[in-house]
């Protein structure tokens, strides 16, 4: 035998002595020699009982753990967080839904290195479950498969079809007496019906139809009613798709790919979904180390067509996307016409293109539209910049009557302040509702504005008043709404400067938004600026404060 046999001999030996402890505490789980020989597969479950949207993902981890070992691998279950953003709305709560998507991402990768897990799956629902999955499958690049665990049917009354933005509107409704007590009522106790994610393109559906289209999940996955028998078994062939993804060596990053991001960001716009699209497919590229700008979503915004006619501003909600050809139907309109990229590879081990050989538009359907007859020529999400936004801000310009809009500036430094000057009709027509320092340092947490835009919009204001925040929207969100302004109020972004009365334009065709300002004034204004205190000094918040980036960034927490 020769040395480096016997050396190697020795190595094997050393090791297997090493790990005995960890063996035997594996033994104490069932396991049996010929396991030890096995992948090893992390199964990431989000299953919470806080919220509807992550309550019906049990089974379908279950249905995925089955699937993996009768394809002869060894899954292992762990648990993460959800924060469901729906619930914490409008409240102190939100600010932890943000922060969420990083302590899924930490915790995720946590396990899997601590572990040595060959192979990632994991199963989210509410939106900052995808986000954070994504971050850490890019970070560990191991082969991985993300299960969306579906949407939630539309809740129904009095034949109107309902969303939990219906009832978020309605509270704006009631206080403008356009519905009475007895309407705003069943509005709220009907608009969620079951199991699932909120049920329109909003975040959630918007980012599963995102890992859809960068190959992280399986076709036809990301529009699949939790309810259904077709998402347990979706679940189950994911598990085996990921056993297969171990066998040939297929890892995240060889899917994630900045072709892929170009897919997905495509897909975005093709469907109407959310602005927080822009913010966690920044921080997906980075952690993949992946080249991808604020300004590359505005370059595929204008070559991509709107086509599907989906709330919140339009009509449709995901299953009925789903009952039209679903994502894979979107996908072909774009391949077919230049605008995908169809050799990318997905988590199939097939290509994009391959996996869109049969797909296709369910005829007589109003819900995805053809793609020389689209809905709108470009797509939704606009990047916007100016003497207000010298790094960017997002806006979503859909369903709008009007693109431009100038006004005088109503400021509020916090949500609730601006909530009450719309409950209480201190807002009028034509004026600019500025809500700052709710960025991720200044909240922190950047904050979704849901509560206050639906009131704009069930007020009958949504499109005679303009909003402008450092903070985020929803995806259920519309109207002349602008987000992610950066830099931020709390680091002395221009937004920071601003003064009850000033004049200012949002004009989405121009993509600027601007103050009627001279340079001079705005430094005199930025040489008197002082920085707040924190409004968090310990734990979590204060410590996402200290360690978040611009949002034109992604608002990571791990820049060099």
């Amino acid at each position: 035998m020769s040395d480096k046999q016997l050396n190697r001999n020795s190595r094997a030996v050393t090791e297997g002595v090493q790990r005995a402890p960890g063996r035997a505490m594996l033994r104490a789980m069932g396991y049996t020699d010929d396991d030890f020989q096995k992948p090893i597969i992390g199964v990431a479950n989000g299953h919470s009982t806080i919220t509807p949207c992550n309550s019906g993902l049990g089974r379908l981890s279950e249905a995925a753990e089955k699937s993996i070992r009768a394809a002869n691998a060894i899954p292992q279950t762990f648990g993460t967080i959800t924060i469901s953003d729906g619930i914490s709305m409008g409240t102190e709560g939100m600010k932890c839904s943000l922060v969420s998507r990083e302590v899924i991402a930490d915790s995720i990768e946590t396990v899997c290195r601590g572990q040595s897990m060959d192979g990632v799956i994991a199963i989210g629902g509410c939106d900052k479950n995808m986000p954070g999955a994504m971050i850490a499958f890019a970070r560990l690049n191991i082969p991985a498969v993300f299960v969306y665990g579906g949407t939630i049917k539309p809740g129904l009354y009095q034949d109107r079809k309902l969303t939990v933005v219906s009832a978020f509107e309605a509270v704006g409704q009631y206080n403008a007496g356009l519905i009475n007590e007895v309407e705003f009522k069943a509005i709220e106790r009907n608009a969620c019906p079951g199991h699932g994610s909120c049920g329109g393109m909003y975040t959630a559906n918007t980012m599963s139809s995102a890992f859809e289209a960068l190959g992280m999940s399986l076709p036809y996955s990301s529009t699949m009613a939790n309810e259904d028998q077709e998402k347990i078994d979706s679940a189950a062939d994911s598990g085996a798709a990921l056993v297969e993804l171990i066998r040939r060596n297929i890892r995240a990053r060889d899917i994630l790919t900045r072709q892929a991001l170009e897919n997905a960001i495509s897909v975005v716009m093709a469907v109407g979904g959310s602005t927080n699209a822009v913010l966690h497919l920044l921080a997906i590229a980075r952690a993949a180390e992946v080249p991808l700008s604020i300004d590359d979503f505005e370059t595929i915004r204008q070559r991509t067509p709107h086509l599907c006619d989906m709330r919140p501003s339009g009509k449709h909600v995901t299953v009925a996307l789903h009952q039209a050809g679903g994502i894979p139907a979107v996908m072909k309109l774009l391949l077919n016409n230049g605008r995908l990229h169809g050799d990318c590879l997905t988590c199939t081990g097939k290509t994009v293109a391959e996996n869109l050989s049969d797909a296709f538009v369910t005829p007589d359907q109003d819900v995805i539209f053809p793609f020389h007859a689209p809905k709108y020529p470009t797509g939704h999400l606009v990047i916007l910049k100016g003497n207000l936004a010298p790094e960017g801000a997002v806006a979503k310009v859909s369903g709008l009557k009007s693109r431009k809009i100038t006004g005088p500036a109503r400021i509020f430094d916090s949500e609730e302040a601006c909530m009450s000057a719309i409950l209480n009709d201190r807002i009028v027509t034509g004026d600019i509702l500025v809500i700052r320092y709710e960025g991720p340092k200044g909240g922190p947490g950047m904050r979704e504005m849901l509560a206050p835009t639906s009131a704009i919009i069930g007020k009958g204001l949504g499109d005679k008043v303009g909003l402008i925040t450092d903070g985020r929207f929803s995806g259920g969100t519309h109207g002349m709404v602008v987000g992610h302004v950066s830099p931020e109020a709390a680091v002395g972004g221009p937004i920071a400067l601003l003064n009850e009365g000033d004049r200012i334009t949002i004009d989405a065709d121009l993509r600027v938004v601007q103050v009627e300002l001279a340079v001079e004034e705005l430094q005199s204004r930025q040489a008197a600026w002082r920085r707040r205190p924190p409004n968090y000094t310990q734990g979590v918040l204060a410590k996402y404060a200290k360690l978040v980036s611009s949002s034109s960034l992604g608002a990571v927490t791990d820049l060099d």
